[in-house]
């Protein structure tokens, strides 16, 4: 569980992603991913507070149509699901450029379908392959992270041979904050993209043998590492190179230890984006089809994908969270250089709003809780109700942001459309279920009419 949780938060956007935050923001990148962590650490322990009361399939799902109604649980579901089938989209893609700079002579959206195909059927299998993929693919990305904030950390201290003490990058070069703080803030946005994944913890603690003690070991142990290898890595990369110089963009990872004189840097990094890249990919399949599994229970997805193979798996729900996935190898196939931007900007504020939900539920969830079950809160939130209401300002004063600063402007839109599109499913479907109900219901003054008794068969 505390692999999976980590797994989830250590993807290609730490290892990739993290470069271009760094450009725009310069060495203040560090102030951003701590501002982002800080945000998802608040969350993830929320959402502890809820999974160990009342571990739930569908998790997050469950604690929102419990605390806001059927609207909430249906809105945070579907949003939810949407933004893991891009992840899964944009992974494939991700994984298959990381292969192609090997095999240049296969196409892109050939080995795209190839690594859909493979992460599709270990998925189709069993809960137990998922959970084996996840455990190695996690550990082999927590243990490249753990030497690399060592071997960072000994050049940085001077010990490491050639190398002098020195951090004067972070003030270098146009200073710390040489974009100004309106492009700090602006960063805290994708930061807190490339944090979500940990919350697949709480997710995964319904199918656990025990999911109170485990849920409450992935979340207590997330806490910290989450912080000390994103923020204590990004420290070490703006401290080893420049910040502006171009490499960083390209690759922050690379670029610090061809610094440090590492050969063969390239390639080793290279294999651990796709390590990283894989592990994104399994875990978004397994999310999006665990949320739509919860989905069905309350009628708020088609009742067929409830269907289980023999070995417990919801196979219907999984190829369901592949569609978008293998409709982005199609993109890949007609316009291999639109389909990164056509996946990353079509659901921009996704994760906050799904956040924003989860504080929502937990600040009404913990209420009743004292009043009708305290003894259930094993774990709970630091310092509440303050922290959780901190916690929901500052995701809103984020979303806010999204629309004052031009840069992320789109996203904004396209997210707010997401989330209209959402919404409208729920009143169509809320529209039906009363016309349903009236259409059932007898009228005023009339018997109902009362269906014969079948005979029973003679022998």
């Amino acid at each position: 569980m505390t692999l999976i949780a980590l797994g989830g938060v250590i993807g290609a956007g730490l290892f990739v992603g993290s470069g271009v935050v760094i450009d725009e923001t310069g060495p203040a990148a560090i102030i951003s991913f701590l501002l982002a962590g800080g945000l998802v650490v608040l969350v993830m322990r929320m959402l502890g507070e809820m999974a160990v009361a009342r571990p739930e399939v569908g998790s997050f799902y469950a604690y929102a149509r419990l605390a806001l109604g059927n609207w909430g649980g249906f809105t945070i579901g579907w949003l939810y699901w949407y933004f893991w089938v891009n992840v899964v989209a944009l992974e494939a893609v991700a994984g298959a450029s990381q292969i192609h700079a090997w095999l240049p002579g296969i196409p892109l959206w050939v080995v795209s379908l190839c690594l859909m195909v493979l992460l599709t059927g270990v998925n189709m299998f069993s809960v137990r392959s998922f959970g084996e993929f996840e455990y190695w693919f996690s550990s082999i990305k927590v243990a490249a992270i753990t030497v690399f904030l060592v071997v960072g950390l000994v050049f940085v201290l001077g010990l490491w041979p050639g190398a002098h003490a020195d951090v004067s990058n972070l003030t270098q070069h146009h200073g710390f904050a040489p974009h100004g703080i309106g492009a700090v803030l602006t960063a805290v946005i994708p930061a807190v993209g490339f944090f979500t994944g940990a919350e697949i913890a709480a997710l995964a603690a319904a199918e656990s043998k025990n999911p109170r003690r485990n849920v409450a070991r992935a979340t207590r142990s997330v806490v910290l590492r989450v912080l000390l290898f994103y923020v204590g890595s990004i420290f070490l990369v703006i401290a080893i190179v420049p910040w502006n110089d171009p490499s960083v963009a390209q690759g922050p990872y690379v670029a610090t230890l061809q610094r440090m004189g590492i050969s063969g840097a390239g390639t080793l990094m290279r294999v651990l984006i796709l390590v990283a890249v894989l592990s994104s990919l399994n875990a978004g399949l397994y999310s999006a089809s665990r949320i739509v599994f919860a989905l069905t229970r309350n009628n708020d997805a088609p009742r067929g994908l409830t269907k289980l193979s023999g070995r417990g798996v919801p196979r219907r729900a999984i190829l369901l969270a592949t569609v978008l996935g293998y409709v982005s190898v199609i993109i890949a196939y007609v316009s291999p250089d639109a389909v990164f931007s056509f996946i990353v900007h079509s659901y921009g504020a996704v994760a906050l709003f799904v956040y924003l939900l989860v504080a929502l539920s937990q600040v009404r969830l913990r209420r009743r809780l004292e009043r009708e079950d305290p003894g259930a809160l094993t774990l709970k939130m630091w310092c509440f109700p303050y922290l959780s209401w901190f916690t929901i300002a500052a995701m809103t004063a984020v979303i806010l942001a999204m629309v004052v600063l031009p840069s992320t402007r789109s996203d904004f839109a396209a997210s707010i459309l997401t989330l209209a599109v959402v919404l409208g499913a729920y009143g169509i479907r809320a529209y039906r279920g009363r016309c349903r109900v009236r259409a059932t219901t007898p009228a005023v003054g009339l018997a109902p009419v009362r269906e014969r008794e079948p005979e029973p068969r003679r022998s």
